[in-house]
Formats: structure tokens, sequence, C-alpha cells
């Protein structure tokens, strides 16, 4: 069925800005509703096709405005942007820039995210919180101690060991008051360690169930969570053209700026998602240290077992560990479309590190 009008629906939080056009762009109509009145409108208008900015209840609203037979799609308000131009910032302003991005023939969309992607992004986002609540715990912890002349390693790990001998051995020469504080910093982190590791627990089997994340663990250095971040923010990769297309959306390849036939290449984009790309880059790296830690045959060069590994090495060689770690996290966003949108597994023998059944 054609859709009977194009629409900008620019979303809030109690009142929406809804524009409509016709197949020509004439503007038809550019009025505010209520929240409680949005269902309901959209219900007694003939099936169009609607243009959303993504953002904070985006997803949500696409789901239920899909249910009443609309087709919606999820802009990038960076892209909605450049159709506002220089008119004021308004509500019917942007709803009808939406309505002139959902028009334009190069235009890209975000995909709608079903409820089960959003319930493994909140997991995440929930550890990803709880981690960074612990750290600053730590630190804090560290700096207590370090005004009472204790001065204990780096590492998380290293450092619940040496604050339990610590705690054992200098126990008596602290006062009450401070033993208060290391009492009440010593629950809060064995809180904080059990929820963590309730997360783990949950992300791990996440990962066991869904056939998607067992092929992208097969990656060198991709795990439970940066497989089920993976799966919860892409979903379909079918929606990019290639390999290159998903890299440039996490924001993993290279700013160009070329002039008079002369190109120039500058730092990555870092467009996208931040979470994804720091994975990628974290992933990238822990297939480096695990290739170098390897062990060495005779002559003292390391053991290459696949094409894909020889690749990292002289990469690493040429361009040196840090760009190596970004390029390499940009081959594993390429990886990752190969086996999503074609289903493929990841086979390290091949020489360019391409995943192939």
């Amino acid at each position: 069925m054609s859709q009977s009008y194009f629409i900008g629906l620019d979303i809030a939080k109690n009142f929406f800005q809804v524009f409509i056009a016709d197949k020509t762009g004439h503007q038809i109509a550019n009025k505010k509703l209520k929240r409680s009145q949005v269902k309901e409108y959209f219900a007694n208008l003939s099936t169009s096709k609607i243009g959303i900015e993504a953002c904070g209840t985006s997803h949500y609203w696409a789901r239920e405005l899909q249910n009443l037979g609309h087709d919606v799609y999820l802009i990038q308000p960076i892209r909605v942007k450049a159709f506002l131009g220089n008119r004021n910032k308004t509500d019917a302003a942007d709803a009808k820039a939406i309505c002139e991005a959902l028009m334009h023939p190069g235009t890209r969309f975000v995909a709608v995210k079903t409820e089960a992607q959003q319930d493994t992004d909140h997991i995440l986002s929930m550890r990803e919180r709880l981690v960074s609540n612990r750290t600053q715990l730590v630190n804090q912890i560290r700096s207590f101690l370090a005004e009472r002349g204790v001065i204990i390693s780096k590492g998380r790990n290293k450092f619940e060991t040496d604050f339990k001998t610590i705690l054992a051995e200098l126990w008596d020469s602290f006062g009450d008051k401070f033993h208060i504080v290391l009492e009440e910093s010593m629950q809060e982190l064995e809180i904080l360690n059990g929820k963590i590791a309730k997360l783990d627990k949950l992300i791990a089997t996440q990962a066991i169930e869904n056939e998607s994340c067992q092929k992208l663990m097969s990656v060198p250095g991709i795990g439970a969570i940066t497989a089920n971040a993976i799966v919860a923010h892409i979903g379909d990769a079918k929606q990019f053209e290639n390999g290159r297309q998903l890299s440039a959306y996490l924001g993993i390849t290279p700013r160009e700026h070329s002039s008079g036939g002369k190109q120039k290449l500058l730092s990555i984009t870092k467009h996208g998602n931040k979470r994804i790309r720091m994975l990628l880059i974290i992933a990238a790296r822990a297939a480096m240290t695990g290739l170098a830690r390897r062990k060495r045959d005779k002559d003292g060069n390391q053991i290459i077992k696949s094409g894909f590994e020889k690749w990292i090495l002289d990469l690493q060689a040429r361009i040196g560990t840090f760009k190596c770690a970004v390029a390499l996290a940009n081959k594993i966003a390429r990886i990752i479309w190969i086996i999503l949108a074609k289903g493929e597994i990841f086979n390290p023998l091949k020489a360019n590190g391409n995943a192939v059944i």
C-alpha cells in the first residue's frame, strides 16, 4: 500500500509536533498534540511514512506507530539539523525539518530496536554504571589509605587482595571513626561486586542462548559483553550495504579532508555509539595482547597460526601498537557485518581475516 502522507513527528515528554506533507512536499498541516492524543490521532490517519529523530523514547513510539500500520523511520539528529538551516529552533520548525529529511533520497535511517534489544542494552548500561561506581569507590578508599601512609598496588584485583591484608595487619592502628569508614566501604564494595557478578552471569547466559552472539565470540577479542552489545545495538546488519558502512556508522573510519586531487585522511570520526566503539577497540587490544603472549619458536619468532594473525603482526610492526588497535577494530567491525548480514562463520585461516564458512 502506498503512503498517503509524509509526516515529521517531533516527540517530547508532554507535547508532540506533527508536520504533514503530501507526496510533492506541500504542507498540509503542522499542529501540536498532547501525548495522550498521539495514538488516537495516528490510528485514524491513513497509512503514512513517518520520520522521527532517533532520541529518547523514539524506539518506543516507532514500535507503537508501526503497530498502527504506519511505516516509521528513525533519523539521526545530525541529519535533521542540516534541513533546519538558519530557521529558528521551534517544535514546528523541527517537525518540518524531520519531514524534509524523511523525503530526501540520500537520508540514512536508524533501525528500530525491539524490546529484547533494549532489554539487553539496559542491562549493559546498568553494568557500566555499577562498574563506574565501583571504580570511584576503590579510588576513594585508595586516597583514604594514602592519607594514612598506606599505598596499594594498581589493579582492582590486586587492590582487593591487598585491602584485606592491610585491614588484618593495621586494623588496630586505626581509630574508631576510621574503622566505620573502612567497614562501610567494604560492605559497599561487596554489594557492588555481587550486583556486577549477577549481571555478568545474565549476560553470559544470553550470549550462550543467542546464535549470533556465539558466532561473534569466535572472533578474537570479542567476549560475551561485546557480543551482546553489538547484537543489541546493531540488530539487523542488512541495513548496511557492506562492512565499511557499518564501521563508518560506528565511527571507526578516518575523517577525510581532501581537496585538489590530494587525499588527506585524519583521525577516526568517533560518530555513532561510544560504548560499541570502545568495546571494539578493547577487543582489538585483547586480540593483540593474546597474540603477543603466545609462545615463540626456537628462533624467538612468534608462532603464527593464520593469515589473520600475520596481518595483525605486519600492521603492528608498520604503524605501531595504538594505531594498529584502531585499525584492527575497524577490521573487526567489517567482520561483524559479514557474520551478522550473511550468517557466515569467522575463519582466521583466510589471509585477509574476513569471515567465511
